[in-house]
C-alpha cells in the first residue's frame, strides 16, 4: 500500500473525530461533558501538524459554525449574544496557541517521562496564552464587561483558568490514551499484500 493516501486517509480520519468530538461538547447536547474545542485544537497541532494549512482553518470554520448554529437557533442574532462582540475574532490566535502548543510537542523527539513532562508544559502554556487572548480580549473590548480594572481582569483570568485546563488536559490525556491503543492495535496487525 502506498504510503502517501494511507497518510492523507489517516488524516482524515483524524480530522474527522476531532471535529465530532468538538461539534458535540461545543453544542452543549450533553451537559455533563465540558466543551473539547480547546483539546481539538492542541491535539490537531500534534496530530495533524503537517496539514495545518487546510486542517486548522476547517476546524475553526467548524467552531464558528457550531457557534452561530447555537446562538441564532436560541431566536437571538448571533452578533447581539453576550460572548460575541469584536474580542471574538480574537478566537482565532487564541486556539491556533494550542495548535502551536501541539506542533511543538510533536517536534520533540523525547519518550517516557520527559515526553510527558514536555506535554505538560506544553499543555499548560498553550491554555495559559489561548486563556489570555481569549478571555483577556473579551474582557477589556467586550461592552459585555461593564467596569473594567486590572485587578477584576486578573481575578477573571485566574477563576476561569484551572476549569479550562482541566477539562481540556482530561480531554487531551484521553486523545493520547485513544491513539495509544489505535497505535498498538495497528502494529499488530498484519500487512497485507497489494494484488
Amino acid at each position: 500500500m502506498n504510503a502517501q493516501p494511507r497518510a492523507y486517509r489517516t488524516e482524515l480520519s483524524i480530522l474527522a473525530a476531532l471535529a465530532a468530538c468538538m461539534a458535540l461538547t461545543r453544542l452543549h447536547h450533553f451537559d455533563a461533558l465540558p466543551d473539547a474545542s480547546w483539546a481539538v485544537f492542541f491535539v490537531g497541532g500534534y496530530a495533524l501538524r503537517r496539514s495545518s494549512a487546510w486542517a486548522f482553518p476547517l476546524l475553526m470554520l467548524l467552531a464558528v459554525a457550531v457557534d452561530v448554529w447555537v446562538i441564532t437557533g436560541q431566536g437571538i442574532s448571533f452578533w447581539q449574544h453576550y460572548c460575541v462582540s469584536i474580542a471574538y475574532w480574537m478566537l482565532i490566535p487564541a486556539y491556533f496557541c494550542l495548535w502551536a502548543g501541539g506542533m511543538w510537542l510533536a517536534r520533540q523527539a523525547d519518550s517516557g517521562l520527559k515526553f510527558i513532562l514536555k506535554g505538560t508544559a506544553s499543555l499548560f502554556a498553550s491554555v495559559a496564552l489561548c486563556q489570555l487572548l481569549s478571555q483577556g480580549s473579551f474582557y477589556w473590548l467586550s461592552d459585555s464587561v461593564a467596569h473594567k480594572t486590572l485587578s477584576g481582569w486578573v481575578d477573571n483570568y485566574l477563576t476561569w483558568l484551572w476549569p479550562y485546563l482541566q477539562s481540556t488536559a482530561l480531554y487531551v490525556v484521553a486523545a493520547a490514551i485513544i491513539g495509544t491503543v489505535f497505535r498498538a492495535i495497528l502494529r499488530h496487525q498484519p500487512h497485507t499484500a497489494q494484488v
